[in-house]
Formats: C-alpha cells, structure tokens, sequence
C-alpha cells in the first residue's frame, strides 16, 4: 500500500475520533452557556481556552512533525509559524496586560518573518514539499480549516450583517457566540489536519 494511502479502517476510526471531538467542543460551549454566562464567549471562558488548546495542540504535534520526524521540513515550518501566531495572538489581552501593551504583536513578527525567511531562502526545497502535501488529505483539511477560521468566520462574525439579520432585536452576544463558535470549528479543522499529517509522516518513515 503507498504511504499516502489511508486504509478504510483507518478512515472510519479517526472519522469517529474527529466526531467525537467536535461534539465535546459544541457541548462545551453549551455547558459554557448555561453554567457559566458570566464568562461565556469571554476571554475566560471555556470557548476562548478550548481555542488555545487546540492551536497549543497543533503547534506541539507541529514541532514533533519538523524536530522529531524531520517530514516536510519547510512546509512543516511555514505551518508551524502560522499556527504559533494565531496561538500568541490569541493571548493578546494576556499579553497585554501582563507584559505590554502590543506584545503579541512583536512576538508575532519574531516567529513569523524568520520562517518567511527560512522558506523564501528555500523556496525550491519548500515547492516541492508543498506538491508532495498538496495531494494529502491532510492539506484537505487544513485549506477548509483556514477558510472557516480566517477567512469565514471573520465575514460571518461582522457586526454589520448581524445588525441587519437582527434589526432591533440585534445583540452583541448573537455576533460574538457566530464567530467564536465557528472559529472554535476552524481550529478543530487544523488540528485534525495536523494529525493527519503526523500519521502521514509516520506512515511515510514506515514505507521509506
């Protein structure tokens, strides 16, 4: 069986897997709703942890994949530098707070613009890495990721549109339960598809 193959199984195990934590996340944000409304959708809030969580989780099998695999290593690290910026910005009222205000954007551009770097120097390296992961079903899931984090559910979670659907009725907790909500789904979408590339990189080291 070639290393980009997935047995049906396989499939049909991490399907459930993938189910079953996407199911947690909606029940937690529904626990999170009638337990805990002082905090819900707030920085302290089950819905803003889990989504750090899920980026920590990414980064962490990330790293594994560029430092212990040694897979994909400038696409690996492209991703991680990507989702290592959504991860600190994440905590930018942390930051800003407890260290200055704008931290997070400083240590954004310390982690990104040296990986830019490394992968434009790369570049050739880094083409043929991306048509090898381009036929994955892991880089599957992380482009529908990406769309439903940073490109759908900031058009999803605008004000404006809310205002219109809702007229006088309109609340700002509808808008913010909209985005982070589905920005929680996105986050999920990426770690799926970093497992995805874990078990990708596995089975290639295994075939090789």
């Amino acid at each position: 069986m070639p290393p980009d193959t997935i047995g049906f199984r396989a499939t049909c195990l991490r399907a459930l897997l993938y189910i079953l934590l996407t199911a947690a996340l909606v029940q937690g944000v529904y626990l999170e709703a009638i337990y805990l409304p002082d905090t819900r959708l707030s920085e302290q809030g089950f819905t803003e942890y889990a989504q750090s969580a899920l980026l920590a989780a990414s980064v962490a099998l990330l790293a594994y994949v560029r430092l212990g695999r040694r897979q994909l290593p400038t696409v690996s690290l492209l991703m991680l530098a990507f989702l290592g910026a959504s991860l600190v910005r994440e905590q930018d009222a942390l930051l800003d707070a407890h260290v200055f205000d704008g931290a997070w954007q400083v240590i954004v551009t310390l982690i990104v613009l040296p990986s830019l770097y490394a992968v434009i120097h790369n570049r050739q390296a880094f083409i043929a890495e991306f048509e090898r992961y381009a036929n994955s079903f892991s880089f599957g899931l992380f482009a529908a990721g990406f769309l439903v984090t940073y490109v759908f559910s900031r058009l999803y979670g605008r004000s404006e549109m809310w205002m219109a659907l809702l007229g006088d009725a309109y609340v700002r907790d509808f808008k913010n339960a909209a985005e982070e909500t589905t920005e929680l789904l996105g986050y999920a979408l990426l770690l799926f598809a970093v497992i995805e590339l874990v078990l990708l990189a596995r089975r290639r080291l295994t075939a090789g």
